[in-house]
């Protein structure tokens, strides 16, 4: 459904269908300093559960900090998907501690 990108994420939110917004869904990925790829409603809901759900990808392969913003603008964050597990980011970043400790040295 959604073309190859290197880095991504995909997060499932839902919210009532009076407070969806694409605008504000953008707004909240853009706070996060990443890009809406693509955006799509999945449910519409109904009587029993009024709740519309939506499916975002970013260009972030570690989306917390997207889903974060996501609930401070109201939406309930449902499920979060990225292409890079975040333990490699997280060591990726001792790398550069490391690195950066041992200049520091000289």
């Amino acid at each position: 459904m959604y073309p190859p990108v290197d880095d991504w994420s995909i997060v499932s939110a839902q919210c009532l269908p009076a407070q969806y917004s694409a605008s504000a869904v953008a707004r909240a990925v853009e706070d996060c300093d990443a890009h809406v790829l693509n955006l799509n409603v999945t449910d519409l809901g109904d009587a029993d559960n009024p709740m519309l759900v939506f499916e975002l990808r970013a260009n972030r392969r570690n989306a917390d900090g997207i889903a974060r913003s996501l609930e401070r603008y109201g939406f309930d964050v449902l499920s979060v998907d990225g292409s890079d597990n975040a333990g490699a980011d997280t060591d990726t970043t001792r790398q550069r501690i490391d690195n950066l400790l041992r200049y520091l040295e000289i």
